[in-house]
């Protein structure tokens, strides 16, 4: 069976593990269009698409107008004549349903080969958009055989929106052969403390607003009496500020900023940290859809504290890798944090549950073959 996947995504190299698994399960011939350049949301840095090493279909590159715009960016090509040429028996729109190149890629396919065709969706915020956005997505909706969800939430909105076809979810997916707890993250951990009493509280991600830094700041000054290091990883335009916030305490020794650190690195420094807070904050148009990197660090055997933003406190509990908080407040943030810096024993139960949880709930393996699965099952509904 031949897939053609069409996926921004897969511009990071580790995203295209993903079908390399696939491809491994199924033997399935999977070609995978990205964009030849794309704006990271990490400073706006251009990302060339690069080959990851397990994965051994095609990979086609297609430039695009408006680059890192998830619902503006259109691929510069009309995709009839590549339909044609790869023939493929389905068609996977890893996009949002509401954005130009999903209905790019979806008039495409009516307009030649005519397969079934699906796509992804994280939204889990009820919008009304305005023309032709609403349009689009209605258009999508109805010629769509399959969709994907990333999380419970967002398959609750994908059905208020009205999309009634088929739909399976299809969560973030860690594997445990690049995910887990890496030897040489002890050298780094003793590099990274300033004393051996101390834990390391870390943070990885986009360093930004809503992530809820400035709450982050106030906890930490709570607890600064205890024996704790914080590091960052990551870049955004909020870390001037919340460097001048830490400073304020008096705290701008405890906080070390590592900027972006490459995806095949990441592993190592989540197992470094003792344990891992996620302190986002949901606004008006924006809640934390899942929260990848809380399983990442759970894999790695870090215990995680995160928000009840989104789908963090659903991972959290479904998992047990970890303690919640009410979002934006900062007593709650500050007495989770202490319970996990005081008590290593609680670190210690606390990873090991969630890492159990996680490889046998969210490996890319099982993942791998939910999506298997519907696709099987949209291609011989309509074959």
């Amino acid at each position: 069976m031949k897939i053609l996947v069409i996926s921004h995504p897969c511009v990071t190299p580790i995203n295209q593990q993903f079908y390399a698994e696939v491809e491994k399960q199924t033997g399935w011939e999977i070609t995978i269009v990205v964009p030849s350049n794309w704006k990271s949301e990490y400073g706006g840095k251009a990302i060339a698409p690069e080959r990851w090493p397990e994965y051994t279909g095609k990979l086609l590159t297609i430039p695009t107008w408006m680059s890192g715009n998830i619902p503006l960016h259109v691929y510069r090509a009309t995709f009839t004549k590549l339909l044609k040429e790869i023939s493929p028996d389905a068609i996977y729109v890893n996009h949002e349903p509401y954005g130009i190149a999903t209905a790019q890629v979806y008039l495409a396919n009516i307009l030649s080969i005519n397969r079934p065709i699906g796509f992804f969706t994280w939204q889990n915020i009820f919008k009304q958009y305005p023309f032709p956005f609403h349009q689009l997505q209605q258009f999508v909706f109805k010629r769509s055989h399959f969709a994907f969800p990333g999380s419970q939430s967002a398959k609750e909105i994908l059905r208020e929106k009205g999309y009634d076809g088929p739909c399976t979810l299809l969560p973030g997916a860690v594997d445990p052969e690049l995910y887990f707890p890496r030897p040489e993250s002890i050298d780094l951990k003793d590099k990274l403390k300033k004393s051996e009493d101390q834990v390391l509280i870390g943070y990885m991600g986009r360093i930004v607003e809503e992530k809820g830094f400035a709450t982050l700041a106030r906890a930490l000054n709570i607890i600064k009496a205890l024996p704790w290091q914080l590091v960052v990883v990551g870049a955004g335009d909020y870390q001037d500020e919340f460097s001048s916030q830490m400073n304020s305490f008096g705290l701008q020794d405890r906080v070390n900023y590592l900027g972006y650190v490459p995806h095949p690195e990441a592993p190592i420094y989540l197992s470094a940290f003792d344990l891992l807070v996620i302190p986002s904050e949901t606004r008006e148009n924006w809640k934390e859809q899942f929260g990848r990197v809380i399983i990442e660090a759970m894999a790695c055997l870090t215990p995680v504290v995160g928000s009840n933003s989104g789908e963090i406190p659903n991972l959290i509990k479904a998992t047990g890798g970890g303690l919640v908080f009410e979002e934006g407040n900062a007593e709650a943030l500050a007495e989770q944090l202490s319970s996990l810096v005081i008590d290593a024993s609680l670190r210690e139960r606390t990873a090991e549950q969630g890492q159990q949880a996680v490889l046998a709930r969210y490996n890319t393996e099982a993942i791998a073959r939910q999506f298997v699965n519907e696709i099987s099952r949209a291609v011989h509904t309509l074959s």
